[in-house]
């Protein structure tokens, strides 16, 4: 059985890590893109803050279907009003509170709450949990990008940094 405390904790625990990439990348090179079709690292940053607001938050509203027409556009209601032009202190500080917020609220729902079963995007049947859990798998993929582009850069990401001090 899967512990929502656990996974509550992991998904912070990943945030944290795309909260200290933002805050590694160089401030003037935000805009960085690895090609001119990809999203620039700023826009990483965003994206995943939005992603998760977005996706937890209808959650919590108890929103039966992610499979709707227009529910993209729904997601805008859940934005954070962040300027889309932050630097990289306020994106991580954002990150961060944002997060912290979410897992409070999503603490407070019961067991019923997480086991009943909702619709994904692609039409898959899931548990509110597992859909959580699909939250931060989104949050890895993206993050993962985030760490190339500190590659790129010739920065170590910071979960290798903690990996290597262990050594």
């Amino acid at each position: 059985m899967v512990r929502l405390e656990t996974v509550l904790d992991s998904w912070k625990a990943v945030r944290e890590d795309t909260a200290r990439a933002v805050e590694d990348f160089p401030s003037a090179e935000l805009d960085f893109r690895a090609t001119p079709e990809l999203m620039s690292f700023r826009e990483l940053g965003r994206h995943i803050l939005d992603a998760g607001q977005a996706l937890t938050g209808m959650m919590l509203d108890e929103v039966e279907s992610f499979a709707l027409p227009g529910i993209r556009e729904r997601f805008k209601e859940y934005f954070s009003p962040l300027a889309t032009d932050a630097g990289a202190a306020e994106l991580a500080a954002e990150l961060r509170r944002a997060a912290d917020e979410r897992c409070r609220r999503l603490l407070d729902r019961s067991a019923d709450f997480y086991a009943h079963i909702i619709t994904r995007f692609d039409g898959q049947r899931v548990t509110r949990l597992e859909m959580l859990q699909f939250v931060k798998e989104h949050e890895l993929t993206h993050r993962s990008q985030m760490f190339l582009y500190l590659r790129l850069k010739g920065i170590v990401p910071p979960t290798t940094r903690r990996r290597e001090a262990k050594k």
